[in-house]
């Protein structure tokens, strides 16, 4: 039988190589596919003769496509059988054909452009079709057979896996100029692509990569690992570019998108890396990167650089953002798995990252992209930031690498040589202007804020290193735009809950605070926890006004939930601090190191538990009362000691000392304790109290018109003497006294408020005096005072002096031009228009009020803009109109985070001269640089407190040798003595003695 069917295939062959006519040869050609061959043997001749029918040449009519498609059926028919005897000549012949089509394929293509012949076409796309069912059932009959160790078989396979994979790129490619078989092409190709990577699977099955390493150059092992890794390589590099044309396709081949790049990742997770030296892993991380970047820049042509006209919807949101997602995904498997690999390209991956949380922060200012930005939140941030993760808690890189990409990427200085703004020039840095891009400065702190927020995730190494970067994130605070966005921005974060993550929206003030929270809860039980609370400590009074609230913020987390031990220490360091701190001339200057210190101190009770409040309260004043404790206690309630969270017990005792205290000093003040008190002591009862009303709100009652009586006299004092120092003591009192009386409703019902509104009135308008321009410092307690006078009855006629003593004072009021004093006055007519019982409140506006004026030319007034200014004004202070994200918005915050900026710089300029000149005198011209003598009596002072501190510590020294019993001489003795030592020490350095 085998022998006969080998006769009878001879005959044909023989038959179709005599025929020189097409048609008959493709009868033939049917004839033998519905022959049986019996003899695997037979494979070798029929296939090798298919291929010398097959001819290279592109047919110009159907004649040639009829017959390489009867060609293709014939060895169709036997490719699922078994053909490990002639698997070499498939291969060939399928290799053979792949190389036709594509010839055929940019002439069909070319044609089409002009009359392409349909018929012709047809058939050939046909022909393409069966060619790529055949490739397919190649790559299968591959898989099912072992590796080859043939040199020959291993050459044919390589070039058949790259044939195949140009062709299918090509026909992906060219897809849409496929019209009627396009979709029929790719299912097919498809079809190839999954069987070149499931060869792959197979074929790496077979190696031992365990054993790898160990192979013999020459042995068999080696040369089929070997053959094995080049198919691999040849698939890894053609499924990218295949990924690379779907991906530019516009979204009309998401399953070639999602099976070429998944099959990379597949194969790349197998082997081992044995793949490392064969595949440019950094260069398909960065493709990727790349695919992710494109389409955020693409939209942000349209979404941020034009006027939307309507929000952007979830759909056209997910749309855009979910390609992005796909692409990092696979960038974060792949740089995990290659980790090494990965960071040779820190600074690219990094730089790409930092153009995603920058673009994604973009979003947050336009109110129309809501939503997009909420949808970027939940889609891109955690993979994004995964990208970069991914890296720092691998185990593989070392410590100095994984320094190195948070150096970059929090690098110390960023310039302003590239410092602009657009969306478009954000996608245009590179690595080279990466460092001078300001406009990536809020890319870097956001991603600073997700690695302090999941710090937990990476190694002790890694969080000393972000620990370090601290002081990198004040430096970014301190910048315009940062703190600009920090107050107005609301952007979408994603937070963990029991059963999923759940988005929700916080100004990034507070994602900032929680994420620094959280950082510290994770090095709490570590070594770091000492490096950051010697950051706190650093700056504890920093100059800038936000950095010094994060770091306040930061103490009062520790105090509400560390340990009592640990509370009860930090409170007591602090205290002493502030003792340390204390001087006489000290309590009424804001500026002071106490005044801050006191500042820092109220804050954290305000957030604070009772005990805490109680203990500070007895640190200070339980002891006896002196000078000092004096400054502290009054420094302390200017600063808003919160006295309302004292024991009732200690409570009852305060106020009464602070009621008693102030009827006391008014009592006894008289001419020359006016005119001889210039001590930084004087009027501590009266602030004491002014500043206790705030806090205790109506706690304590001054029900007598004494209050209103001093005041008078004090006006009267202050406009009749020419003694500066009274006058100086005059303006603090009266200050005070006006805030103490706008703190008690009761007192404006008094029958002499009406000689004290005709006092003020004449004071600050109508008396020589009004032109003193120091007297401005009493406008603040003024605007209180008026604010109260809603609670009286004020008629509304022309012929009351009082009433039009009011008008006046309010008019002089809403006149201020100073930005302070705006806010001050119209808080005020705020409060008093909420609570008067006039009708006739245009009386009140002067004409030019200075929120009536026009702001764009400052000349223009108009009182309806007064009141609508008014209306938005009083809206904020109740906090009835919302932040929202307003690009206007942001614009004044980041002027007013300009000067602040200013400010400090100019802080920072001055602070270490004035600190190392307060005890030098320089000379303008001939004594530059040179200490000023001290007086001889200080310098002899000093001279014996470093001589007795020498006499007894001899003293102690010789008591120790001599194991004298310290009954008398406890250790709390020891302990002072240490610290005096320290201070003699301090000021030996400072007066420049001994």
């Amino acid at each position: 039988m085998c022998e006969s069917s080998g006769n009878d295939l001879q005959s044909l062959l023989h038959d179709i190589k005599a025929s020189d006519v097409v048609e008959s040869r493709i009868k033939l050609l049917s004839k033998l596919r519905e022959t049986g061959l019996y003899d695997k043997s037979d494979f070798d001749t029929l296939i090798d003769f298919l291929s010398t029918l097959w001819e290279d040449f592109t047919c110009l009519d159907l004649s040639q496509c009829m017959l390489n498609k009867a060609i293709l059926h014939v060895a169709a028919k036997y490719v699922e059988t078994d053909i490990s005897l002639s698997l070499g000549q498939f291969l060939t012949l399928c290799t053979q054909g792949s190389i036709w089509c594509r010839k055929h394929l940019t002439m069909t293509l070319m044609a089409s452009e002009d009359s392409q012949e349909e018929e012709h076409s047809g058939l050939f796309f046909q022909l393409l079709l069966d060619l790529l069912n055949f490739s397919a059932a190649s790559f299968s009959a591959v898989a099912k057979n072992p590796v080859s160790c043939d040199k020959e078989l291993v050459v044919i396979t390589e070039r058949f896996v790259l044939e195949q994979l140009n062709l299918a790129k090509e026909l992906i490619s060219e897809n849409k100029k496929i019209i009627a078989f396009g979709p029929d092409i790719l299912k097919a190709t498809q079809v190839v692509l999954d069987a070149a990577i499931k060869l792959c699977r197979a074929y790496s099955q077979s190696v031992n990569w365990e054993l790898s390493n160990k192979f013999e150059t020459d042995s068999v092992e080696f040369h089929s690992m070997n053959h094995v890794l080049n198919i691999k390589k040849c698939v890894i590099e053609k499924l990218s570019e295949v990924g690379i044309v779907a991906a530019n396709d516009g979204g009309g081949l998401v399953t070639i998108l999602n099976m070429s790049w998944k099959g990379v990742v597949t194969l790349l997770q197998l082997g081992k890396g044995a793949l490392v030296p064969r595949v440019n892993i950094p260069d398909i991380i960065l493709t990727l990167q790349s695919l992710a970047i494109e389409p955020l820049r693409c939209v942000s042509m349209s979404w941020l650089t034009s006027s939307l006209k309507e929000l952007v919807s979830v759909t056209e949101a997910k749309r855009t953002f979910l390609p992005v997602k796909f692409y990092l995904i696979n960038a974060v498997r792949i740089s995990s798995q290659y980790p090494c690999q990965a960071c040779l390209m820190y600074k690219e991956l990094t730089l790409g990252v930092l153009k995603i949380a920058t673009f994604i922060i973009s979003l947050s200012k336009e109110p129309l992209l809501k939503i997009a930005s909420e949808v970027s939140a939940e889609l891109l941030i955690p993979t994004a930031f995964h990208l970069l993760n991914s890296l720092l808690s691998s185990p593989q890189l070392k410590k100095e690498l994984k320094n190195q990409l948070l150096d970059w990427l929090f690098i110390d200085k960023t310039g302003s040589s590239f410092a602009g703004n657009s969306i478009d020039e954000i996608f245009s840095v590179n690595t080279d202007t990466a460092t001078q891009a300001r406009m990536l400065l809020i890319g870097r702190v956001f991603l600073f804020l997700n690695f302090l927020q999941y710090s937990v995730d990476v190694d002790e190494d890694m969080r000393l290193g972000m620990s370090k970067k601290l002081g990198w994130l004040f430096d970014a605070i301190i910048d315009e735009e940062i703190y600009a966005s920090l107050i107005v921005l609301q952007i979408p974060i994603l937070y963990s809950t029991k059963n999923a993550p759940e988005l929700g929206c916080y100004s990034m003030f507070s994602y900032l605070l929680h994420s620094l929270k959280t950082f510290m809860i994770v090095i709490s039980s570590s070594a770091i926890w000492k490096d950051f609370m010697s950051f706190l400590l650093e700056n504890f009074f920093h100059p800038h006004f936000l950095c010094w609230e994060v770091i306040m913020e930061l103490w009062c987390f520790i105090l509400r939930h560390g340990e009592i031990d640990m509370v009860n220490e930090i409170l007591d360091k602090l205290c002493s601090v502030l003792k340390f701190l204390a001087s006489r001339d000290s309590a009424f200057v804001a500026s002071s190191a106490l005044r801050k210190m006191a500042r820092s101190i109220c804050w954290i009770l305000t957030f604070g538990t009772q005990s805490m409040v109680d203990r500070v309260y007895s640190s200070i004043l339980g002891g006896k009362e002196s000078d000092l404790s004096s400054v502290m206690y009054v420094a302390l309630l200017i600063e808003g000691f919160p006295l309302n969270f004292l024991a009732d017990s200690l409570k009852s005792i305060v106020t009464d000392k602070i009621a008693t205290d102030y009827f006391r000093f008014m009592e006894n003040l008289n001419d020359y304790s006016l005119s001889s008190s210039n001590s930084g002591l004087f009027g501590v009862p009266v602030f004491a109290l002014s500043a206790a009303l705030q806090s205790l709100h109506g706690s304590i009652s001054v029900k007598d018109s004494r209050t209103l009586k001093f005041l008078l006299s004090v006006i009267h004092e202050y406009k009749n003497s020419s003694d500066d120092s009274v006058k100086d003591n005059c303006r603090k009192l009266l200050t005070e006294l006006l805030i103490i009386i706008s703190n008690m409703e009761h007192l404006y019902a008094q029958d002499e408020m009406g000689k004290v509104i005709l006092e003020l009135q004449n004071l600050f308008i109508s008396s020589p005096s009004a032109s003193d321009t120091l007297l401005h410092k009493c406008k603040s307690g003024l605007a209180n005072f008026m604010a109260g006078l809603g609670y009286m009855e004020i008629s509304e006629n022309n012929e009351s002096t009082k009433s039009i003593a009011v008008w006046e004072l309010y008019h002089m009021l809403l006149r201020e031009r100073h930005w302070a004093f705006i806010h001050l006055a119209t808080t005020a007519f705020g409060y008093f228009a909420a609570r008067t019982s006039c009708n006739q409140l245009w009386r009140f506006l002067p004409p030019d009020a200075a929120l009536s004026f026009d702001i764009e030319t400052g000349t223009d007034t108009n009182e309806d803009r007064f009141m609508s200014e008014l209306k938005a004004f009083l809206d904020k202070e109740m906090g009835t109109c919302g932040i929202s994200n307003s690009l206007n918005q942001l614009a004044v915050i980041v002027k007013e985070g300009l000067l602040l900026k200013e400010k400090l710089m100019k802080y920072s300029k001055v602070a270490p001269e004035v600190k190392g000149c307060e005890f030098m005198e320089i000379h303008a011209e001939t004594h530059a640089n040179k200490r000023r003598k001290l007086p001889k009596e200080i310098t002899e002072g000093m001279e014996l407190l470093q001589c007795g501190l020498k006499v007894m510590g001899d003293g102690i020294s010789r008591m120790q040798g001599n194991n004298f019993e310290f009954t008398e001489l406890p250790e709390k003795f020891l302990n002072h003595f240490s610290r005096l030592e320290d201070a003699i020490s301090h000021l030996v350095g400072l007066t420049g003695s001994g």
